[in-house]
């Protein structure tokens, strides 16, 4: 039971095998049975690692955290409805990644691995950067050459080595795969391990609402690590017999670059090509997903759905944000604008659960040309 399996050819591997691919190119899967234990999470800390029996980290010294995790859950008037939402812009490098880079670490360590490569826009950058720094692990990140100098700065001080790449955002991960033929590749897209830390989010909703699963919920969707990290987490919990039922997704992107609700919308086999156009939103701007068509299986399996939102939905929804008193960075507010968007839609009564994905100050610079655009 505990194994890689490749999405693609269905090759299975031991878990504790240093790869980060199958040999036929695929990506992989963890295939491994989460177990819940409620009185002894009660018991523990308020972070990710209260759910340790659901991680697949074998030995507790070699966990790499920072005390990540349990991020507040509140209620947030939007449209004139009540919602929840995650604050998951309070982790310890300024957004959901960590729990991820925490995982993904963790199991780097735990294997012995002592240099790893990854490519980001940005905030999967800091995060992987922080948390090799946290276990001594040499570090190479690959990152746009226009992103945001913020960013930039938190992962050079981390101690990373940082490679800025001319071009798209997929010319950066084709940078990345090369160097990747020398070092592990701690990918957030790639790398199955980094998603054994994202589902701690569900783990986390289901036991603040009760333990229960909400009805429906909104994330944004670039290369899926949040959204596919939940669906595997309401799927554990399931299987383990917590809950009753995997909430709806319903997935956001940015219009100028929005390949999986085309995908979606069309009903089409494969990603469409895709001319990724400027965004507010760069942290979800992915014109090609690794994990694309797992992304649009878990919408459809959950009878979910894809929204698109504007530019102008988005700074509208960052503003309004803001002066509640939310500092959100740009993609965060993303996700802001389709839940606007689909609270029409909503029944009443619908728990409705979102996140507040990356914080505002990870993106300054693009905040003050916002104001002085005004």
């Amino acid at each position: 039971m505990n194994q890689l399996i490749c999405t693609c050819c269905q090759a299975t591997y031991p878990l504790d095998d240093p790869r980060w691919r199958c040999e036929c190119g695929g990506v992989l899967d963890i295939e491994f049975e989460a177990t819940f234990d409620l009185a002894k999470i009660a018991q523990r800390p308020p972070s990710m690692w209260r759910y340790r029996e659901a991680i697949p980290v074998w030995d507790d010294i070699n966990i790499v955290s920072m005390g990540e995790g349990f991020t507040p859950l509140v209620e947030v008037t939007l449209a004139q409805r009540a919602i929840l939402i995650k604050q998951e812009q309070l982790f310890p490098t300024g957004s959901f990644k960590d729990r991820g880079a925490s995982v993904l670490v963790s199991k780097i360590k735990e294997l012995g691995i002592r240099e790893v490569v990854e490519d980001s826009s940005g905030n999967a950058g800091a995060a992987i950067s922080a948390y090799c720094a946290r276990a001594g692990i040499n570090c190479h990140i690959f990152v746009p050459e226009d992103t945001a100098a913020g960013k930039l700065a938190q992962i050079q001080f981390y101690g990373a080595s940082l490679n800025r790449i001319p071009g798209t955002r997929e010319d950066t991960a084709r940078a990345a795969l090369k160097a990747a033929e020398k070092f592990y590749y701690a990918s957030h897209s790639w790398n199955p391990f980094f998603f054994q830390g994202t589902k701690t989010f569900a783990y986390e909703v289901c036991e603040q609402l009760g333990w229960k699963s909400p009805d429906t919920l909104i994330l944004p969707v670039g290369n899926g690590t949040l959204l596919l990290g939940a669906y595997l987490g309401f799927s554990d919990l399931l299987k383990a017999k917590i809950t009753e039922k995997i909430p709806k997704i319903i997935a956001v992107q940015a219009e100028n670059c929005a390949p999986l609700c085309q995908a979606f919308r069309e009903n089409l086999d494969e990603i469409p090509p895709t001319y990724k156009k400027e965004t507010l939103a760069e942290g979800i701007a992915v014109a090609k997903p690794v994990r694309g068509k797992e992304i649009v299986a878990a919408v459809k399996k959950t009878e979910g759905d894809f929204i698109a939102v504007s530019k102008e939905e988005i700074e509208a929804s960052l503003k309004e944000t803001c002066q509640r008193g939310y500092y959100i960075e740009p993609t965060a507010a993303a996700t802001v604008a389709g839940v606007k968007k689909y609270l029409p839609c909503s029944r009443p009564g619908e728990v409705i659960i979102s996140a507040f994905t990356g914080h505002g100050l990870k993106a300054t610079e693009k905040m003050l040309k916002l104001l002085n655009n005004r």
